[in-house]
């Protein structure tokens, strides 16, 4: 079965003055979507001078509310600047990107391939 890569957030620029922002992005199918067994999904996000936290967050619900959410990585950062890419599996249906306890820096992109 073929791959699906796909940007699940877009970059977005800290705006300075202080304040500790979140941005939660929208949800992207995952490998539950579709059926697959293997569940296996990798995760690419680009940062510079970043300082906050990435935090990859999936479910298992077709329709899901947010209390459906539950974080499967969470890596926090200090005025950081490279490309980070992990994995994990499950056959969860959808997956989203959540950037919070950011105060600093550029989140370039966040990348779902599976």
């Amino acid at each position: 079965m073929p791959s699906n890569s796909e940007t699940i957030l877009t970059s977005n620029t800290h705006p300075g003055g202080g304040t500790t922002e979140t941005v939660t992005g929208e949800k992207f199918k995952g490998d539950g979507y579709y059926g697959r067994s293997d569940g296996f999904h990798t995760v690419q996000y680009s940062i510079t001078g970043f300082t906050g936290i990435v935090a990859i967050q999936c479910t298992l619900a077709v329709d899901p509310v947010e209390a459906d959410w539950f974080t499967i990585i969470s890596d926090g950062h200090e005025t950081v600047t490279k490309v980070i890419a992990s994995n994990f599996t499950g056959n969860y249906v959808w997956v989203r990107a959540v950037v919070s306890s950011w105060t600093d820096g550029t989140v370039s992109s966040v990348l779902l391939n599976h």
